[in-house]
């Protein structure tokens, strides 16, 4: 008999690519992971992985068991799911990954409704990159994600994830309030008017720098990006300080609009924000109670 533990160690693998990223995930030690492995391959009687140089790759029987082992986690996830939907409260953990401003706008809103709602309900939530979140989630170290993606920049799709809007926010420029900084801030009323002033932005190589930079070139410029940072806040911290430009969805402000300045950008452009979860855990209740609060909680924030 096949032990499921040593069989989701290998799935975990097939995804993960290495022992040591496997180890990271579970919190085991590389030794134990391998050790484990080592157990499932003499159960199955046959090799399952084999060594290419400073690779460990997967047998096409190692690949076969991944395909089976794939359809068991489904089954053993849309079990849990049928046993919990038979009890009267909510109950059980659901693990959220999720970007900053989610974190900051909407999460804490329908923490406090979930417990209210369902006090036997744990919630755990982690900040996490949306592109790597999609895939752990995929990887099953996450539950449910929160993810965002610019207008021409979908997201990557991973087979098994269902997705569900979650809300959508516009994307305008956010300067200085009049006569906060700069006097040629106070006169720009259109992108093309900024393109001699210093302008903040995420790093190189993320969607939301690269849908930026596009936005300023379509309008003629090339920005000059004095200020690098992943954190949102910050961008709002150094407009506020009359020092910089930036583009910014909406609900990285949500709630203090009065304390800049915004300008609509030409198409009315929207981020679109969903959620995104196994499809094998669509049936467990406490999934759905916390899709439902922060559904609940970004409409009434009115971003769109």
């Amino acid at each position: 008999m096949l032990d499921m533990k040593r069989l989701r160690l290998l799935w975990e693998l097939h995804a993960r690519g290495t022992i040591t990223a496997v180890a990271e995930a579970r919190n085991y030690s590389p030794s134990a992971v391998s050790q484990q492995l080592a157990l499932l391959e003499r159960e199955a009687g046959v090799p399952l992985l084999r060594r290419t140089g400073r690779t460990l790759e997967l047998t096409a029987a190692g690949l076969a068991l991944v395909a089976e082992a794939e359809d068991l986690l489904a089954g053993l996830e849309r079990a849990e799911a049928a046993l919990h939907s038979v009890r009267e409260d909510v109950t059980g953990t659901v693990r959220v990954a999720t970007f900053q401003t989610a974190m900051l706008a909407i999460v804490p809103a329908a923490l406090r409704r979930l417990r209210d709602d369902h006090p036997a309900l744990r919630v755990e939530v982690v900040q996490y990159e949306p592109g790597a979140a999609l895939r752990e989630t995929w990887a099953r170290g996450f539950d449910l994600v929160i993810a965002e993606q610019y207008p021409g920049h979908a997201a990557v799709h991973f087979a098994g994830l269902d997705r569900k809007p979650l809300t959508r926010d516009p994307i305008q420029l956010g300067l200085p309030r009049l006569g906060a900084g700069d006097a040629r801030f106070d006169a720009a009323a259109r992108i093309e008017d900024l393109a001699e002033l210093p302008w903040v932005m995420e790093p190189p190589g993320t969607a939301t720098r690269h849908w930026a930079e596009q936005a300023c070139r379509v309008a003629g410029f090339e920005p000059d990006v004095r200020y690098e940072t992943a954190d949102l806040q910050a961008h709002l911290r150094m407009i506020r300080a009359g020092i910089a430009v930036a583009l910014l969805p909406g609900l990285v402000h949500a709630g203090t609009k009065s304390k800049l300045r915004l300008l609509s950008l030409p198409g009315d452009p929207h981020r679109e924000i969903f959620t995104a979860a196994r499809a094998s855990r669509g049936g467990y209740p406490a999934l759905a109670a916390v899709r439902a609060a922060l559904v609940a909680e970004a409409e009434a924030l009115r971003l769109v």
